[in-house]
């Protein structure tokens, strides 16, 4: 199946259809904005701006107008986009099946040389209710689009007797908005039917039904979450619609429905033979039949099983449950003709909140049906057709008179009955199937909407009233009767949503009903037991975070006791080919609703297979060979033997009993989460953004903090993955003991120690984690000075810091870590389960490996510029003659460095290794990859001493002396003897040597100070070579270029998109740059860039004009006079770029702007716009 082709069919049909109904709509005089008043009106017509409208029409008119005041302009418009390529999609399904009863195509020709549909050619003969003058009068006259349009209504409407659900009779607006132009062949229709795009074998598979559905609410689904808020009833289907792979469908219903009837009937095992992705438990114990015999019923008959899918979706699920349950009943030995009806209804059930989903999955059910009896359609006319499925309805606009209606009073027992069961449906469109139905007095609602019925109406005024109230509880008790009732097989793909999408409605429910499983909508429906019999399957596939997160621990909890996992495909990522990355972790399973002791469940751990493809195979793989080393027997007793009691199938008997012999981190230590600001963006920085003089980095504690009067702390909030030291990135304002942000959380939550939490640990040494990772956990030292964030939580100990830091960085606690939360979160609970054993032989060394650990990644962070510990660039502190040399001996000292550190793990892993007695399940090796300090990087630092040369010509460094020398405050010249820096703050970057100090001037200056004059050229061309010198091009070529066309790019990506250093640019045409140290900022300095350097490069631009000319016009040598029109047309461009420069520059100059360190590179970045080069 061409999915691609499916997708782009399906958004650009929607966008087409919207488009088509919207036309349609401004032909009548409606648009979003306005619905235009009839200019002529009479009991049988109506003028629109002059086009007349017949009876017909206007009524048409009239209850598309009354839609749009109930639901809205554009939903309406949405709606009838969807009915209409609802329809066109099942009868392209239909017609390529030949499921059409006239067996005459609707939207294409048997005939492949043929554009016009068959149905056209045969409209005089096809076997419909059709007026034959009408329609001999439009082939004659070749009003084709007007003869195709009244055609297929005339086929939707013979189809309503089959097909209601999705053919209701078509006498509504529907009809008066019916899309123009569809015979086209840019028409979605003409791509629909078009095999070379997409083959007719992809709509002899069913499931194309589902895919297109998902596809062609795709732009809807990422329209909602783009906008990351709470989703309003009718966002939640565009939210949650995800259709399920086949294959997993087929795990999950073989896998229960499959096995409950096995169980029911082994003289029936032979159909497992056909079931590619049934798991036999190889270890069935002896009695494992004996245990079932209290819960199943062996006389049970393949008509009595109730399955059900409360999130059913398109119906994919549904449709394989037919397929395994006509297995079922021609194993029973039932006739092939009477199946299909039989399983459709007795066995299936569904539910969804969606309406357009509902259609789908009724249409699916009876087209597999149809694939199995081709004349089902004569059954459905002779016998009629019940389907168990419904589309959720609300009652939230029933009112006391509606209810009262029915009951037939409007006080009492009747009265109180009535409006108890409808108050269960308010806001259900939202709440879905998660709602339990109590009150159902089925037998008096039943009787009441007859007795009704039957009765002639007296009140006229009541036509209204009754005709809604009929036909909405219709729909209530239809729902009801299969939420009121149990199944004995439940599989779904349940709704993903967590709480931060969740509205008020259904955060609240899920709160009262289901509080230990309200953090996601996945997870509350593994709580729906209200639908389940006692010994009912439960298939399942969602997130696997429910497996993990320390929120979930009750609803494990109660599984393990009271339910048993009878296997698992523990999937990952990427088991869903549309959604890309780490995002969707998912896992599917099989549960039993009741507890078997002793009773060991499958599980196979396909998290490394990088695409669904892979995991099919291995899960088929697993099937065939249960010797495969990721197919796990596992107790589910055991898990309550780890802290949190996940579902960490894989962990090995010697990891459990040290869970049991350890002592928690919390009991040796104080893991503690830190600081949420409640707004970073105005509460922290990076630190080189603020000024220095605000700064303190060592603050002993928190008194010491508050006397030095200092605004900026460091603040370690999680980043990349590093171990040992490092990722000290951020500063937070705690200004006054923080008084800010106390005041602003107070403000939010009543209580600031709501997010400002245990600030008594404050400044103190610890070592960190980043909360949320995308790999392997990574645990850094903090020195005093530091607040630690939520983001970044922190172990304080003040005996076993170094020993603990040791375990948590080695491949044990790798291990435990996984253990624990293979998800994206490492929370703090999950930290301060870890167990520690301690060794007193050898706590004196593994605390001396890392105290050298943490030197040698502190010596590798320092190296860079990036670090407020940063010296001077290690080309310098590895002195030496030329660039060339000292690079190799910093390369060297790198290598050293790195091979000493993983050694150094290595043997930290040895050690715990041994101390937790797992030398038979785990290497003490370290992979190059997992070493997080740098080699050497010839490009990387060449690239960075450069930079270090722009920090020196702007005073942020000196040679004089080593560190941060100015960031803010006073600037002193006397302090930048060897290698002076700029009086102006200003240096340009020309294309020419237009300044004879500008960047490229100044960059071979420094080099000659620091590596002589003898080497110069030599250091000039081995860093050119460096950077990417060209043929042909001189070293100061190749510099030059790389400062106009990729400094500031190295620069932006350096400093993290806040960049310090701020280029000043023309335009396109780079006429004019140059840069500035935003520290050294004054109010003068765009005057400055003005007078001093823009003016003087336009008289400089405007005198080569004139030289150009004079070659043009002097009779010179033709191809001296081309090339200068040529310099001649790019300076043009270029003197017009410098123009309007100046016009902004002076117009800004004027403005005599101000910025405040404190806020920040974006905000006062923002003060710039047109001047500065963009961010990206």
């Amino acid at each position: 199946m061409n999915k691609t082709a499916l997708k782009n069919f399906a958004i650009n049909a929607r966008k087409e259809l919207i488009e088509k109904v919207k036309a349609k709509a401004y032909k009548i005089g409606i648009t979003e904005e306005n619905i235009k008043k009839a200019q002529i009106e009479s009991s049988d017509v109506i003028y629109i701006d002059g086009k007349q409208l017949d009876a017909n029409e206007k009524k048409h008119r009239e209850k598309l107008i009354s839609r749009i005041k109930e639901i809205g302009y554009k939903q309406l418009v949405e709606e009838v986009a969807y009915t209409w390529f609802n329809r066109f999609t099942a009868l392209r399904f239909m017609e390529v099946n030949n499921y059409l009863p006239t067996k005459v195509r609707v939207l294409s020709s048997s005939n492949p040389n043929s554009s016009e549909p068959d149905i056209i050619k045969e409209a005089l003969s096809v076997d419909l209710d059709i007026d034959k003058e009408w329609v001999y009068e439009r082939k004659i006259n070749n009003n084709t689009e007007e003869l195709f349009k009244y055609l297929v209504i005339k086929q939707c409407n013979s189809l309503n007797n089959v097909l209601p659900f999705m053919f209701e009779t078509i006498d509504d607006y529907n009809e008066i908005l019916f899309p123009e132009g569809l015979l086209s062949k840019n028409s979605f229709l003409h791509e629909m039917s078009d095999v070379t795009a997409i083959p007719e074998s992809d709509w002899e598979q069913v499931e194309v039904i589902g895919w297109l559905y998902q596809y062609y609410i795709s732009d809807e689904k990422d329209r909602v979450f783009k906008g990351k808020t709470k989703f309003k009833a009718e966002e939640i289907p565009y939210a949650t619609q995800l259709f399920t792979p086949d294959w997993i469908v087929r795990y999950m219903v073989q896998n229960s429905l499959g096995r409950y009837w096995i169980e029911l009937h082994s003289e029936h095992k032979s159909l497992v033979d056909g079931w590619e992705f049934f798991l036999d438990n190889e270890e069935r114990e002896s009695d494992f039949e004996e245990k079932l015999s209290p819960y199943i019923n062996k006389e049970m008959n393949v008509e009595d099983i109730k399955c059900f899918d409360p999130a059913m979706g398109s119906g994919h699920i549904l449709v394989y449950m037919f397929d395994v349950l006509y297995e079922i009943y021609s194993k029973c030995g039932y006739l092939e003709r009477e199946i299909p009806k039989l399983i459709i209804e007795n066995n299936l059930f569904g539910l969804d909140i969606d309406d357009r989903a509902y259609q789908l999955a009724c249409f699916s059910i009876v087209m597999k049906a149809m694939e199995y009896n081709q004349r089902f359609f004569r059954i459905i006319e002779k016998e009629g057709l019940k389907l168990n499925l419904a589309s959720i309805q609300e009652s939230n606009k029933l009112t006391d008179e509606h209810i009262a209606y029915i009951a037939g009073n409007s006080v009492g027992t009747e009265f109180e009955t009535i409006k108890e069961f409808c108050e269960q449906f308010k806001e259900a469109k939202t709440i879905g199937s998660l709602i339990k139905v109590g009150s159902f007095p089925q037998h008096f609602l039943e009787e009441r909407l007859e007795f009704i019925k039957e009765q002639p109406i007296d009140d006229l005024f009541k036509i209204d009233i009754r005709e809604k109230s009929i036909a909405l509880f219709l729909q209530l008790i239809r729902q009801a009767k299969i939420m009121h009732n149990q199944y004995d097989v439940l599989v779904t793909n349940p709704p993903y949503m967590g709480s931060k999408n969740m509205n008020s409605v259904l955060n609240n429910f899920l709160g009262k009903y289901y509080p230990d499983s309200k953090g996601d909508l996945f997870a509350s429906f593994m709580e729906i037991d209200h639908y389940l019999k006692s010994y009912s399957f439960y298939g399942c596939i969602n997130q696997h975070s429910w497996m993990f997160l320390s929120s979930y621990k009750n609803l494990r909890l109660k599984i393990i006791a009271d339910k048993s996992i009878d296997s698992m495909l523990h999937l990952g990522s990427r088991t869903f080919e549309e959604i890309g990355g780490e995002v969707v972790q998912s896992s599917a399973f099989i549960i039993r609703n009741v507890f078997i002791q002793n009773r060991k469940g499958i599980y196979l751990r396909l998290i490394d297979e990088n695409t669904a493809k892979e995991k099919k195979d291995k899960t088929l793989d697993a099937v065939q060979n249960p010797n495969v080393l990721y197919r796990y027997m596992f107790d589910q007793k055991r898990f309550v033997d780890i802290p949190g009691s996940p579902i960490a199938y894989w962990v090995s008997e010697e990891l459990v009993e040290n869970f049991k012999k350890g002592e928690p981190i919390s009991e040796i230590a104080s893991p503690r989460i830190g600081l949420q600001t409640s707004d970073n963006n105005r509460f922290t920085r990076f630190w080189f953004e603020v000024c220095n003089d605000k700064l303190l980095f060592d603050a002993q504690d928190i008194t010491s903090a508050m006397e030095s009067n200092k605004k900026w702390f460091p603040f370690s909030k999680g980043g990349e993955y590093r171990k040992w030291y490092g990722n000290n990135d951020f500063v937070v304002n705690w200004e006054n003991d923080g008084e800010e942000i106390k005041s602003y959380a107070a403000s939010l939550y009543k209580n600031y120690t709501r997010t400002v939490k245990n600030i008594n640990f404050y400044f103190k040494k610890a070592i960190t984690w980043s909360k949320i990772s995308t790999g392997d956990i990574a645990f850094r030292y903090k020195p005093n000075g530091h607040i630690f964030a939520d983001a970044g939580p922190s172990i304080f100990s003040d005996d076993y810091l170094d020993y603990l830091h040791g375990f948590c960085n080695s491949i044990v606690a790798l291990k435990i870590a996984n253990t624990l939360s293979p998800t994206l979160n490492y929370e703090v609970g999950h930290i301060a389960s870890f167990p520690i054993l301690r060794s007193t032989i050898k706590k004196e060394l593994i605390e001396s490996i890392v105290k050298m650990n943490i030197d040698i990644s502190k010596k590798d962070w320092d190296f860079y510029e990036i670090s407020w510990d940063f010296d001077r660039h290690p080309l310098l502190t590895f002195s030496s003659p030329t660039i060339k040399t000292a690079f190799n001996k910093f390369d060297h000292f790198t290598n050293s460095q790195f091979e000493k550190l993983r050694i150094n793990e290595e043997q930290l892993n040895s050690i715990f290794i041994e101390i937790y007695g797992l030398q038979n399940e785990i290497s003490p090796r370290v992979n190059n990859i997992d070493v997080t300090i740098r080699k050497a990087d010839l490009t990387y630092d060449i690239k960075s001493f450069i930079s270090y040369v722009l920090g020196c010509s702007f005073g942020r460094y000196s040679l004089d002396e080593n560190g941060l020398i100015y960031a803010g405050g006073k600037f002193s010249p006397a302090r930048y003897k060897m290698f002076p820096a700029v009086e102006d703050n200003i240096i340009p970057i020309l294309s020419d040597v237009y300044f004879e100090d500008d960047i490229v001037t100044r960059f071979v200056e420094f080099v000659e100070v620091t590596f002589g004059k003898e080497t110069l050229r030599e250091n000039l061309e081995f860093i050119a070579g460096a950077i990417g010198r060209k043929d042909k091009e001189t070293v100061v070529d190749t510099i030059r270029r790389y400062f106009i066309n990729d400094f500031y790019k190295d620069h932006l990506q350096i400093y993290k998109k806040r960049p310090i250093y701020w280029l000043f640019t023309s335009g396109k045409q780079k006429a004019f740059n140059c840069l500035i140290y935003m520290h050294r900022y004054e109010r003068s300095t765009l005057s400055r860039i003005r007078t001093d350097y823009l003016h003087e490069l336009q008289i400089r631009m405007d005198a080569e004009k004139k030289a150009l000319l004079d070659i043009i016009n002097a009779d010179g040598i033709t191809k001296e006079t081309a090339n200068a029109k040529k310099e001649l047309k790019s300076l043009d461009l270029k003197i017009e770029e410098l123009r309007a420069y100046d016009e902004k520059l002076h117009h800004m100059a004027d403005m005599q702007i101000d910025i405040d360190l404190d806020d920040g590179v974006a905000v006062n970045y923002a003060k710039f716009e047109g001047l500065l080069a963009p961010i990206k």
